[in-house]
């Protein structure tokens, strides 16, 4: 399945990616929980991981050091060895 994603800065070209397939279940999963540092993240995050241990799933935290600039490449590549799943919470 492709898909169309739209970037929000200023984008001329839309990008057409192939997007990964869902995991079969959460069971056994771990999905990695990106807080990305913006007001009430914590609390929205504390909820969804609350939900994923119901499903069985195990969570594990990161953090951005701001939400202003992109995550640092190696947060990224820590959470893409240790994760099956990664969810971004925003919130304010």
């Amino acid at each position: 399945m492709t898909t169309t994603l739209l970037d929000p800065t200023s984008e001329l070209q839309p990008a057409i990616r192939q997007l990964n397939e869902r995991l079969p279940s959460l069971a056994g999963a771990t999905v990695g929980l990106l807080d990305i540092s913006k007001p009430r993240g914590r609390e929205f995050l504390d909820e969804v991981e609350l939900q994923l241990t119901r499903l069985g799933a195990s969570v594990r935290r990161y953090t951005k050091p701001t939400f202003t600039r992109v995550a640092p490449t190696e947060l990224s590549q820590q959470i893409s060895v240790e994760c099956d799943a990664i969810i971004e919470g925003l919130a304010d």
